[in-house]
């Protein structure tokens, strides 16, 4: 990021400040398609697409030199079962069943992997239908177990990712995963966790994206308020109100799924991808709003009790964090996990740097971009009367000593800042 990109970033967030957010936001005419690498930076990504939150497609020059692309696909572009039974065959994955409604998801089992390639097999040759179902392997975190450098290069487009940096920190999760099933699998009408941002390559076959811009799903809800599993049901076909964006995804390509966008994919083809999650400043005020309105969805629901339930507004916390799997005091603790992480790197940022270098990694405006929205929505935090219910007592630090942190950080960068 380049100091011209910041001072635009910073505009645009000044901007939005004191707004309420649109209940829809207008869709656009088309998903572009970016096509040679060379000529599209990080700065075109961030304008373009990151900061609107609007979705767009990289061709598959993009990912042509991926091992995954070389190793896990045959010469006529199919899934290399012998290859991946070979690498990783023992290697429990989770799947889930299309063809089952369980809530708004599907139900799930566990097998190794050279058993869910013999199932597929099995499908295939059954004309793509078995007693057993419509199985999709789904969310395996492949990462975990296995280097991902001979699997796939980073974009650097989506390299600013906190969340995996905050999991990878605490050496417990992450948000990569895989994908892989057969034509006819597919993932339910959803967004994605925490409002983050996704990226989806497909190693191999197809896809078809359907979108709908934030807001555009209100028209879809039930009499109860519940969002519909299937949008291409019959039922849903004349209740669109919007035009959905519909996107065919080829092998190799790579797209750019926007935060709080609902959609839902189904694979045309054999079809192996893979996907992150990923949040960072340019998304992080979503996510705030989000788990608010999580918490207000979760203290409505047992009401009934406040009056009477010790600790009502912990326990609401606590369930929170299993339907969400974050709660405030997490949410905190991630925003401090990556303040630390920055802080460290604006002390060593020069007064050239500021000026007009991009210096390592995404430069030393990154930091102070990163810096200033922790801090935004932090000040939005410490003010949450359902934060302030939250025990900080042993927190280290403090919030409030955490934000007075950041401002001062921030205070040394403002005389080499640019008005807009």
């Amino acid at each position: 990021m380049d100091r011209e990109t910041r001072v635009f970033a910073e505009s645009h967030f000044r901007g939005l400040r004191g707004r309420l957010p649109s209940k829809v936001c207008p869709s656009p005419d088309r998903v572009d398609f970016i096509e040679k690498p060379d000529s599209f930076s990080y700065t075109d990504f961030f304008k373009g697409y990151l900061l609107p939150n609007v979705p767009c497609v990289f061709s598959s020059a993009f990912t042509e030199d991926w091992g995954s692309r070389k190793h896990w696909v045959t010469p006529g572009g199919k899934p290399d079962f012998d290859y991946l039974v070979q690498s990783y065959g023992d290697v429990v994955v989770p799947v889930a069943n299309c063809g089952v409604q369980e809530y708004n998801s599907n139900p799930k089992e566990h097998m190794p992997l050279k058993d869910y390639i013999s199932y597929w097999k099995e499908f295939i040759q059954g004309d793509y239908s078995s007693p057993r179902g419509c199985l999709y392997l789904k969310d395996w975190h492949l990462c975990r177990y296995s280097s991902a450098e001979d699997l796939f290069t980073l974009p650097v487009y989506f390299s600013s990712d906190w969340l995996n940096e905050y999991w990878d920190t605490l050496d417990v999760d992450d948000y990569r995963f895989i994908y892989m099933g057969p034509a006819g699998t597919w993932s339910p009408f959803h967004a994605d966790i925490l409002r983050s941002y996704s990226w989806s390559v497909n190693i191999c076959g197809r896809k078809k994206w359907l979108f709908f811009p934030p807001g555009q799903e209100e028209a879809l809800r039930d009499s109860h308020g519940g969002l519909p599993f299937d949008v291409t049901a019959p039922e849903f076909l004349d209740r669109h109100l919007h035009r959905v964006l519909e996107v065919t995804q080829e092998a190799g390509e790579m797209v750019f799924v926007p935060s709080g966008w609902h959609h839902q994919v189904h694979n045309l083809e054999d079809t192996i991808s893979i996907n992150h999650n990923w949040i960072n400043g340019c998304n992080l005020a979503n996510t705030w709003r989000f788990l608010q309105q999580e918490l207000c969805a979760v203290q409505q629901e047992v009401s009934e009790w406040r009056d009477t339930m010790p600790d009502w507004h912990h326990h609401c916390q606590v369930i929170m964090k299993s339907c969400s799997g974050i709660n405030f005091e997490e949410f905190y603790h991630f925003l401090k996990v990556i303040a630390e992480r920055r802080l460290p790197l604006m002390k060593k940022i020069g007064p050239g740097e500021v000026q007009c270098g991009e210096g390592s990694g995404l430069g030393p405006q990154h930091t102070i971009f990163d810096i200033s929205r922790i801090a935004e929505v932090l000040a939005s935090v410490v003010v949450n009367p359902d934060f302030q219910r939250v025990d900080t007592s042993k927190f280290s630090p403090r919030p409030e000593d955490l934000l007075q942190q950041l401002q001062e950080a921030l205070a040394t960068t403002e005389p080499l800042s640019c008005a807009p």
